[in-house]
């Protein structure tokens, strides 16, 4: 199975994680098969880097993020722009056009 995951960098008392897609199996700083993102959660601003479009697509493949990989990808606002697409997709889906009536005759009184 494919997770989004952290992989930790950066020095001792200082993290740094990288939001990794790798095989549920490799272990956490080994192997990955892709980089979508930086957290850095020592920084107040800025601490937090997601590729949106990345994410999107590995979700959509069906990777499956970790716990706190989902809180980030919430706090990033990656989730709710992917659930406010879906939904719009439904709501678009089950719409039905209104049909217009012809232009009735005007009546003579």
């Amino acid at each position: 199975m494919v997770r989004i995951r952290l992989r930790r960098i950066g020095r001792k008392k200082a993290p740094v994680y990288r939001i990794v897609v790798a095989d549920s199996k490799s272990p956490r700083d080994g192997r990955f098969i892709e980089i979508i993102g930086q957290y850095a959660p020592r920084q107040s601003e800025g601490g937090l880097n997601v590729q949106a479009e990345r994410a999107n697509y590995w979700l959509d493949v069906g990777a499956q993020p970790s716990d706190t990989v989902r809180s980030l990808l919430r706090k990033a606002g990656v989730l709710k722009a992917r659930h406010e697409a879906r939904l719009a997709r439904k709501l678009q889906s089950s719409a039905v056009p209104v049909a217009e009536r012809p232009a009735e005759a005007p009546s003579a009184e």
